[in-house]
């Protein structure tokens, strides 16, 4: 037992040592630079936020012909060493060539003042892409002093034993024999002849023995050599507070480092607990994509050995057919064969009769006529059989040999056209006749060259604004037409909806999602009522009693003779046969655009016949200068009474009523566009009607309404004009499916 627990821990210890191994191999990649392929050695942080040897920076930037200053520091940590090697051959630069492209800084040659300086355009291997440093290139950028420590930490960790190497040297570089506590760095022998001139404040410093374990004292401003206290948010940059009186940061939000540098490290800490936290998740994402690999070798494995099947059975149908097709030739050729055999059988029996004509001719010679008649008589039978025979003979009557030639032209286009079978495109839903009303009534269609789908599965779900987790999908399958029926759906719930199609290649892709708003309250079903006592002179009801027409007709006419006193306009009501006496209620219409002017609402059955039980002409202020529009005066008479509730309708546009926004009475402002559909809703127990935009479901126009007594749909017509019931979702029966029991009927 203690054997067996003595192994599970070192197998443990065992399994941790890899672990570890394997998060500082995976590390080490964050630690090479891009350039050289080794770890940081002074590393610059570029614009871009990539990291790169200041070495390496700077052989590209003179490989590009930047000329680098020869007065910066190349111990700053701000700066970074410029100048070449002497072993890679050091290069006098006369100042002629130093005019030719300029570097950052200032250097002979420059003139003060210039109005536009160029800058500095680094290649970013990462971002393979040029970055700009600016006029001062190099010098304007920062040391990454963490990654630094960071490099060094991890040479300690994983015990790199290698010799010191200079520092400022160009790969193959040389071992370091010096250190320089004030450059903190280290160089070879002739490295550091070079960076310590004689004559300079820099021949004073004293050399020792070199390391890589330099501290530098922190960060620097590369403008102003001074440390680092403010950020800079609006260029996300340190600064000094030097920088922070400049003019480059006027106005910038500046906050002081210790700030960022705890928001950053909440931020980090953050980020990093949530990665820690989320490894189960990527290793179950990563156990899916080997799945996902597994079932892609399985099934291309399957498919290969389908095909082979395939073709293997096309290839005997093809043998059995060629058997087949050889057996009806020789069967052919052996009749006419035997046919023509016997004919030739026959011929040769003729050509034996060769002997008779011998023998005949020489009884033709004899003499004695009583023998010669006796002899002719038997021989002249003979001779007219074989006559015959040959003035009667014909070649047989059989079927000749057919040519045997085979027409493959259709099978080898079958042939060549023969690939894989495709699964269907992503079906397009029909946004025009697609709507929710009564139920939700889905239709769709495939692309134009999209294969064809033997049926199709609808999923839909409930959105939940409450809750941020998405409820799971609902299926319908096997749904063999282009448009289904949801029924059962929740009243005021948003609904999305996708479609896919199946044929023998397996299901194709998902339909866009379209969302569907359902209505707010229960869709009223009710017709026109054809005995309010309309004038049926002017107004015409479908048969279907869902729709009706106004004419203006004579009414109008007559009003013509008045046209230069007042204009006389006719009034038309048409309700609904249904009276609603408690509850909510939604319904919907169209208006046709052209209509001059109509109005949609409600209203007590028994005030609405009082009103029109008045005269039919009302006078209208077309011309009254008082009133600054077309309309309006019948607002006035209608709108304000508490008994019914209007929404005035006329050539497309829609009459905002009194108090709705904007408060302004300009007919410019005072309207909006006539939507397709227009919905109504009523609260009978509040008192309150609601109009809206049945397309968009956006509330137009909210009032109360007087409801003690029975309340109907009302439609008033000023004028000609047109108007259409929403027809009911469940008149249509393509297809439908209870959504809360996944019922259906065909």
């Amino acid at each position: 037992m203690a054997d067996r627990d003595e192994l599970q821990a070192f197998t443990s210890m065992m399994d941790a040592l890899v672990r570890i191994s394997t998060s500082m191999k995976n590390m080490e990649r964050e630690l090479l630079c891009p350039v050289c392929k080794e770890m940081y050695k002074h590393p610059l942080i570029l614009p871009c936020k990539h990291n790169v040897c200041q070495v390496c920076a700077s052989e590209i930037l003179l490989q590009r012909g930047y000329i680098c200053d020869p007065n910066s520091e190349p111990n700053s940590p701000a700066s970074s060493p410029v100048t070449r090697s002497p072993r890679m051959g050091r290069r006098v630069v006369p100042k002629q060539e130093r005019l030719l492209k300029q570097g950052f800084g200032t250097y002979p040659g420059r003139k003060r003042g210039a109005s536009h300086p160029p800058t500095v355009l680094f290649p970013c291997p990462p971002c393979q892409c040029d970055v700009d440093l600016g006029e001062r290139g190099l010098g304007n950028l920062f040391r990454n002093l963490t990654l630094e420590r960071v490099v060094e930490r991890y040479r300690q960790t994983v015990n790199i034993s290698s010799a010191i190497m200079c520092q400022f040297c160009k790969p193959p570089q040389l071992e370091a024999t010096k250190g320089c506590t004030e450059c903190r760095a280290t160089f070879c022998n002739e490295c550091f002849k070079l960076y310590h001139p004689w004559g300079t404040q820099k021949a004073q410093h004293e050399p020792t023995p070199p390391t890589l374990t330099f501290k530098p004292k922190g960060l620097m401003c590369p403008d102003h050599k001074e440390e680092v206290l403010l950020y800079c948010k609006t260029c996300q940059r340190l600064v000094c507070q030097i920088c922070r009186v400049r003019r480059n940061h006027n106005g910038h939000k500046m906050t002081p480092i210790v700030s960022a540098y705890q928001a950053l490290r909440d931020k980090l800490n953050k980020s990093l607990s949530y990665i820690l936290g989320s490894q189960h998740i990527v290793q179950g994402q990563i156990s899916d994509l080997e799945e996902s690999m597994r079932q892609t070798e399985v099934s291309g494995a399957r498919a290969q050995e389908e095909v082979l099947q395939l073709i293997g059975a096309l290839r005997s149908a093809l043998e059995e057919k060629q058997a087949a097709l050889t057996r009806t030739i020789v069967e052919r050729q052996k009749e006419r064969h035997d046919v023509l055999e016997g004919q030739v059988w026959e011929r040769q029996a003729l050509l034996e009769s060769s002997g008779l004509v011998s023998y005949t001719q020489e009884v033709m010679k004899e003499t004695d006529q009583p023998c010669f008649v006796l002899a002719a008589k038997q021989i002249h039978e003979r001779m007219q059989r074989a006559i015959e025979g040959v003035q009667s003979f014909r070649a047989a009557d059989c079927a000749p040999l057919p040519p045997f030639k085979l027409d493959v032209s259709r099978e080898m286009k079958l042939l060549t056209d023969l690939h894989f079978v495709r699964a269907p495109d992503a079906p397009v839903i029909d946004t025009q006749r697609t709507y929710a009303y009564d139920h939700i009534f889905l239709s769709w269609r495939l692309p134009q060259d999209s294969a064809p789908a033997w049926h199709y599965t609808v999923e839909f779900r409930k959105t939940d604004p409450k809750h941020k987790g998405l409820k799971l999908w609902q299926r319908q399958e096997e749904i063999w037409a282009l448009s289904t029926v949801l029924e059962g759906p929740d009243t005021d719930s948003v609904y999305v909806l996708r479609v896919k199609g199946y044929n023998k290649a397996g299901y194709g892709e998902y339909s866009e999602d379209i969302y569907l708003h359902t209505p707010p309250a229960q869709v009223l079903n009710f017709f026109l009522d054809s005995s309010c006592g309309f004038p049926r002179d002017r107004l015409v009801v479908s048969k279907d009693k869902r729709a009706v027409r106004s004419v203006p007709g004579v009414p109008m006419l007559f009003a013509a003779e008045r046209l230069m006193t007042s204009c006389h306009v006719s009034m038309e009501l048409v309700l609904g046969d249904v009276a609603i006496t408690q509850g909510q209620y939604y319904w919907e219409c169209s208006v046709d655009p052209s209509s001059y002017v109509l109005k949609v609402g409600v209203g007590q059955e028994s005030k609405l016949q009082e009103l029109f039980q008045m005269p039919q002409d009302v006078a209208s202020p077309r011309y009254d200068p008082d009133s600054g529009h077309d309309s309006g005066a019948e607002d006035a008479t209608l709108d304000l009474s508490p008994a019914f509730a209007f929404l005035t309708i006329g050539m497309g546009k829609i009459l905002q009523p009194h108090g709705s926004p904007p408060n302004s009475r300009d007919p410019t402002g005072c309207t909006i566009p006539l939507p397709p559909r227009l919905g109504v809703c009523l609260d009978y127990e509040k008192g309150r009607v609601g109009f809206y935009d049945a397309v968009s479901h956006r509330s137009l126009w909210e009032s109360s309404v007087d409801c003690s007594g029975p309340v109907c749909p009302a439609f008033c017509f000023i004028g000609g004009g047109a108007l259409q019931l929403q027809e009911l979702v469940s008149i249509k029966h393509e297809r439908k499916v209870t959504i809360g029991g996944f019922t259906k009927a065909e």
